[in-house]
């Protein structure tokens, strides 16, 4: 029986492209799948599917396609191909490959190196780093030792003891995959033998265990951007561990952990401290100085401030990282009770005492709003 044309098999008109070429055998390859089509239809599909990938191998090659093109079915050897259970049959890798390709492009694959062999990306290692709020604040170049590799100079990074040599494996020849099939089916995976490096090392160098690289420390400079906060992370590419099979490697998260200031808590752009004053001081007023990130700051103290009385300081806090201005710094106040009195300033508070309870509350409002509250409360 004759061939049909290709371009008929896939539906696509002659000066179709390559993705429209492409489209037309995912879906007509899905259409055939044979879970899609059970009992009396299990052959059909087969005979269509093997059809349908003949005609894709053909048109997604150029070289092929333009001896198609000119000569049409005479232009390629059938021959080359080969049988069922060749490259381009039903068994082997054919049907493996094909729907490995549709999945590959539908859900994501591993990148493929040399020879077919599957690469993989190095993991990311991950390194806490302690600043100080001024750090934190102002920013700092800082040098950090991570683990680095180099290439074994004993065995010129082949992995093999001087004098032998890397081996091809024999279970996967080479390509780092074995193909395992159920039925239909040819389920393709990590060769278990070389583990994906398509390679044995028969006597591994001593001094690298066939790793062909020496794990040692690196000095990394990072700068540390200023107004970056607690828990943030900086990504430094490529500088994770190393890749296999010639993959690339990972990156190197440094997280921030900024230490307890003994003054201020920061709340995002803000500060916040806690400024203690002498009784004098809050009822009579005057000024005290308060320290900044930048140096120190006045503040005026009015006459009778109580604790907890906040006062603000504007752009005395810090700028963040994504903030076009500084943030405040806000000082709580707390008034300090006298402690350890001699028997003459006992004497003296006792007088003081006595003559604000004949100001009445006027002297205390707070307290005689608390009288008030009291009362309403048992009453």
């Amino acid at each position: 029986m004759s061939k049909r044309d290709f371009y008929e098999v896939l539906g696509v008109a002659k000066g179709a492209s390559d993705d429209e070429i492409k489209k037309a055998y995912r879906k007509l390859a899905m259409k055939h799948h044979p879970d899609r089509n059970q009992g009396d239809k299990a052959k059909e599909a087969e005979a269509q599917f093997k059809e349908v990938k003949e005609a894709y191998e053909m048109l997604s090659d150029p070289e092929k396609r333009a001896a198609y093109d000119q000569y049409g079915h005479a232009g390629v050897d059938p021959n080359m191909r080969g049988g069922p259970g060749g490259p381009g049959g039903f068994g082997g890798a054919g049907f493996g490959e094909a729907f490995g390709d549709i999945f590959g492009d539908i859900f994501g694959q591993q990148r493929r190196g040399p020879a077919g062999r599957q690469v993989y990306r190095g993991n990311d290692l991950s390194y806490a780093m302690e600043i100080t709020l001024e750090e934190a604040a102002n920013g700092k170049d800082a040098q950090l030792k991570i683990p680095g590799w180099d290439e074994c100079e004993t065995c010129d990074g082949t992995g093999a003891k001087p004098g032998t040599s890397v081996k091809t494996c024999t279970t996967c020849h080479g390509s780092g995959q074995v193909q395992m099939r159920q039925g239909f089916f040819s389920v393709q995976q990590t060769c278990p033998h070389c583990r994906g490096s398509g390679k044995i090392i028969p006597d591994p160098c001593n001094m690298c265990h066939g790793q062909g690289k020496i794990k040692k420390q690196k000095t990394l400079e990072v700068k540390i951007p200023a107004g970056i906060d607690d828990g943030m992370r900086i990504r430094s590419t490529g500088n994770g561990e190393p890749g296999t099979n010639g993959g690339p490697p990972g990156d190197l998260f440094i997280e921030i952990r900024v230490k307890k200031h003994d003054i201020f808590e920061r709340d995002g752009d803000d500060l916040h401290c806690s400024v203690p004053i002498s009784i004098t001081t809050a009822a009579l007023g005057g000024e005290i100085r308060v320290p900044t990130l930048a140096g120190e700051a006045a503040i005026d103290i009015p006459e009778g401030t109580q604790s907890d009385k906040q006062f603000r300081l504007r752009g005395k806090g810090l700028k963040g990282i994504r903030s076009s201005f500084p943030g405040d710094l806000y000082c709580h106040i707390s008034v300090e009770t006298p402690v350890k009195l001699t028997e003459h300033q006992r004497k003296l508070l006792k007088e003081l005492d006595e003559s604000l309870k004949k100001g009445g509350a006027k002297h205390s409002p707070a307290e005689g709003g608390w009288a008030d509250k009291l009362k309403r409360f048992f009453n």
